[in-house]
């Protein structure tokens, strides 16, 4: 499948979690989607990422911010559900949320 197909069916996905996200009562707001070449050099310079190979460069990751009762919350066990729904979406999709390095507001499609 070309790129642009899978950042299509990311894509989809990204709004099917979204529509799921709001019937656990979970509140989203975007982080970082697209990230450029450079944001992604500066975010390993300051060790906000330990790569450049990031699926944000590709248009193929996404970060949210959690809220729970109007809080905002990045804890594993209050958002599990979203993890397991966006894995089970597609054999493609992964959560950072089940890593080693925890990072429970990412989302990515990997190809």
């Amino acid at each position: 499948m070309s790129l642009s197909k899978e950042q299509q069916e990311f894509t989809k996905d990204v709004a099917r979690l979204i529509v799921f996200a709001e019937t656990q009562e979970i509140g989203l707001t975007m982080g970082d989607a697209y990230r450029s070449e450079y944001q992604q050099a500066e975010y390993v310079r300051t060790g906000k990422s330990k790569t450049m190979n990031s699926k944000h460069c590709n248009r193929l990751a996404i970060d949210f911010n959690f809220f729970i009762n109007g809080k905002l919350t990045y804890e594993k066990k209050d958002v599990e559900v979203l993890g397991e729904y966006w894995e089970i979406l597609d054999s493609k999709n992964k959560w950072g949320g089940n890593w080693n390095f925890v990072d429970t507001p990412h989302f990515q499609r990997t190809v």
